[in-house]
């Protein structure tokens, strides 16, 4: 029997998730976690101890996901991302299968180094504008937005940077960055692959064979005056985005500054396993990323830091802090005990079983109840059962997969898509949860057990 404390709980965490997926007259998210928050430590649920505690977990995550977001405004405001939109289309050569693997390739690399939730505010008002210089019908679009957010968000899996629960949890179960790479790199990549080509199937009569052929020399004129124009050289991908814009051909791109910052950007993500092995917190590194960015910036264009700490999603630190509170009080009420009860002898008994059961229980979860809190409540269960430590890294592997790939499942699994939906709806392309799940539904299943079963045969090789 629960007692008052535990219901209570359950009914914050309840509906602290609803508002987060419903968000009633567009509201952030936010502010509903830290209300739910608020309740939590009010009821005595997380004491002050814990707080601290909690502190010292989800602030070096939160500060390497915000400076990353912060590279991306700063080279979004040079114009890498509409010279990236620009040679999309160039290079597909007129093929519209070409331009499919593009898209999912461009996805894939932003968030490997950025972050899911970034790579998907970047790529898809890419891929908006491809699609709309191309006047594709709507049907042809689906093909390449839906793909993209699907490997976007995805995509988050193979490395523990490109993710905040991933960066969370890491600390909780003793992996560091190059640790986890190796046991989860190949797996998840089986998985993204798999999941790509059988979007690929499923769309082939969708995506056209031919599409128009553009050049420097041949895109339309008034397209690229209108990006000359200085007002329309910097503008974030939350911003609305102005209508029949093209891609950056590179006449606003100043080249120099161009080559530096990718260089800082490569830089500072093989720094965060060079370093990571010999204890340095990640989160300076970012910052220092960060920092070296808006420099050279301001050093060529006289630009300061004005739009980086404006377009800087800031409240996150509020949002992992807050939410992880609240389920740290499913914790300490004894709700997460049901999950450790239900799953302590199986899970223990082979990795076959770590890798399946949890991979599983975290996407049936994490659909229901969004992948954040989701992956929180898995670690945390884990912890309290007494694993081994290779069963427990196995099991919290398993854990990322079912959130990362697993949550794709429908749009509420995971923040990234909830955002995609939004971007899509600002832009005038409606994408119903029926149509959506009528693709999703066929797709990442498959991808979820292949990365599953990949996951137990590649640490069973690497171990064994």
């Amino acid at each position: 029997m629960f007692d008052v404390t535990a219901v209570l709980t359950l009914i914050i965490f309840a509906l602290t998730v609803l508002f987060i997926m419903w968000r009633p007259h567009g509201i952030n998210e936010t502010i509903s976690t830290t209300v739910g928050a608020a309740l939590i430590l009010l009821l005595g649920v997380v004491p002050f101890s814990d707080v601290y505690r909690i502190l010292g977990i989800v602030n070096g995550a939160s500060i390497t996901i915000l400076s990353t977001i912060a590279m991306s405004i700063v080279l979004e405001s040079i114009g890498f991302f509409r010279w990236v939109a620009f040679n999309l289309i160039h290079n597909a050569k007129g093929s519209g299968g070409v331009l499919y693997w593009y898209v999912n390739l461009l996805c894939f690399l932003m968030t490997l180094f950025f972050n899911n939730d970034g790579s998907i505010l970047i790529t898809t008002p890419i891929i908006i504008q491809t699609v709309t210089i191309l006047n594709l019908r709507r049907n042809q679009k689906m093909p390449y937005l839906l793909s993209g957010a699907l490997v976007a968000t995805a995509a988050s899996a193979p490395i523990g940077v490109s993710n905040l629960a991933n960066l969370i949890a890491l600390k909780i179960v003793g992996l560091d960055l190059n640790t986890y790479a190796a046991m989860m790199f190949v797996p998840s990549m089986i998985g993204i692959a798999v999941i790509t080509l059988l979007l690929f199937m499923y769309f082939r009569k969708e995506i056209p064979k031919k599409i128009p052929v553009f050049s420097r020399t041949s895109f339309p004129l008034s397209l690229i005056q209108e990006w000359k124009h200085p007002q329309n050289r910097i503008r974030h991908p939350l911003a609305d985005p102005p209508q029949n814009q093209a891609p950056d051909t590179g006449y606003a791109i100043d080249w120099w500054m161009f080559r530096v910052c990718i260089t800082i950007v490569i830089l500072v993500r093989a720094s965060f396993f060079i370093f990571s092995s010999l204890g340095i917190s990640i989160e300076w590194i970012a910052i220092i990323g960060a920092l070296l960015l808006i420099a050279v910036r301001w050093y060529r264009k006289g630009m300061g830091a004005y739009d980086v700490i404006k377009k800087t999603p800031w409240h996150i630190l509020i949002f992992a802090f807050s939410i992880y509170v609240i389920v740290y009080g499913l914790r300490n009420s004894g709700l997460i005990m049901l999950v450790v009860e239900q799953l302590r002898d199986p899970v223990a008994s082979n990795h076959l079983n770590a890798s399946l059961l949890m991979g599983v229980f975290l996407t049936v979860l994490s659909n229901v109840c969004n992948n954040l809190p989701s992956v929180m409540i898995g670690t945390l269960a884990l912890t309290e059962m007494g694993l081994d430590m290779q069963t427990l890294q196995i099991a919290y592997l398993a854990n990322i997969i079912g959130s990362d790939i697993g949550a794709l499942i429908t749009p509420m699994g995971t923040l990234a898509t909830l955002i995609w939906m939004f971007i899509l709806r600002k832009n005038g392309i409606i994408v119903s949860w029926n149509e959506y799940l009528r693709i999703t539904m066929l797709v990442i299943p498959i991808g979820l057990i292949i990365s599953l079963l990949s996951l137990y045969l590649w640490t069973r090789w690497l171990f064994f």
